[in-house]
């Protein structure tokens, strides 16, 4: 057995890319910080029910499970860090007013996922908790894109769905639960034939729109078509405005708009406003997002949420390969003035390895440019040949 070989899908992250991937998260919760979100660190481990309560069938499925020797309760490993800020925001801290929480840690999951197909993201993100107006989602979308564009992400295109047009048509149609998950499985293949089919013995009116659904993507023109061929509910018409004023608040960041009716991402866990971004160089989305107002009702409080998420770990991955800083070579010794200059040169951000004693010296795995070297009683940097 070769004791050195992990399990499928999960990786160790080597020197350079660690390196990115740890200054590009530091940014990014510096630029979270500056728009008033709070840092918080889960948990690794929860009671399952904590993890999962309200998320839907998908994320249970998705999270490695434990039994907890001490109680014998069953405990899962997070697999989505959002229902766990949910539950800080609505259990622990349990303000009254708005509240704006950001994090950025590992989760595990059952399967391979996004952008690199791994089991072990690094999953990073803000929500924002206690306002229900679009102007809540409107600023999570906004902080989204500022921190795509951090990452050096070209060519940025937002699309957008909303789940309540899909549930407003199950619930006018009393569409019973067995059909509605069928119909949710079709319209997120695209399959109009089994939409159809699905639904060939639902009032007209409701076939016709579910059908539509299937069709309806593209850009802001496509909200206009929907006006015209969807039932006049209220619940449609609210959701078709919010998205035409999410279109006119983002057209300021450089970003394409789009629209898909008919994606129905995380409809067992999202309530409002869905979106995914997407970047030129990448084959599925960057980041995810969406309101969430059911998820605290599992932890004793319900507040309206919107947020979205990204896998950091995924994205620099797809970037240009990652290098080392170059470093200066500093010799052995305890000489003071050597000493002091080194401390001096890494005071300044530069990064310095001093040569241990009787230790073999390779260049190019330490990543020297440069050594100091001392001249007439001073210490210089010189470039190494």
């Amino acid at each position: 057995m070769r004791n050195w070989l992990l399990p499928e899908y999960i990786e160790d992250v080597l020197p350079a890319e660690a390196a990115r991937i740890e200054q590009l998260r530091r940014q990014l919760l510096d630029l979270f910080k500056v728009h008033g979100y709070q840092y918080v660190i889960p948990p690794t481990l929860e009671y399952l029910e904590s993890l999962i309560t309200g998320t839907g069938r998908d994320l249970d499925l998705a999270t490695f499970k434990v039994v907890d020797q001490l109680t014998g309760r069953l405990m899962g490993v997070r697999a989505d860090m959002t229902p766990q800020v949910a539950r800080i925001d609505a259990h622990m801290l349990n303000q009254q007013g708005v509240s704006r929480l950001c994090y950025a840690g590992t989760v595990l999951r059952t399967k391979p996922d996004g952008l690199v197909r791994t089991r072990e993201p690094l999953q990073l993100g803000a929500e924002l908790f206690g306002h229900a107006g679009i102007e809540s989602d409107i600023e999570i979308q906004r902080l989204m894109i500022k921190a795509l564009q951090l990452l050096g992400l070209q060519e940025l295109h937002i699309d957008f769905s909303h789940v309540a047009i899909f549930e407003s048509l199950v619930k006018a149609g009393n569409i019973n639960a067995d059909l509605e998950e069928a119909l949710y499985a079709a319209l997120q293949g695209k399959d109009k034939a089994a939409v159809a089919e699905l639904a060939a013995d639902l009032d007209a009116p409701i076939l016709q729109a579910l059908v539509s659904l299937t069709d309806l993507n593209g850009d802001v023109a496509v909200l206009e078509k929907a006006e015209n061929v969807l039932p006049k509910l209220p619940e449609i018409a609210q959701a078709l405005a919010k998205l035409s004023v999410v279109a006119s608040k983002l057209s300021d960041l450089n970003v394409q708009v789009s629209f898909d009716l008919g994606e129905l991402r995380g409809y067992h866990y999202h309530s409002g406003v869905v979106f995914a971004a997407y970047a030129r160089g990448y084959t599925g989305p960057v980041a995810l997002g969406g309101r969430y107002d059911e998820v605290g009702i599992a932890f004793g409080r319900a507040r309206p949420a919107t947020g979205f998420s990204l896998d950091l770990r995924g994205v620099v991955s797809a970037l240009s390969p990652a290098s080392l800083p170059k470093a200066i070579l500093a010799p052995a010794g305890n000489d003071k003035s050597l000493l002091r200059k080194i401390e001096t040169l890494r005071t300044d951000g530069l990064l310095v390895i001093q040569v241990l004693p009787n230790s073999e010296v390779n260049i190019a795995e330490l990543n020297c440019a440069s050594a100091l070297v001392l001249r007439n009683g001073e210490w210089h940097i010189e470039t190494l040949k």
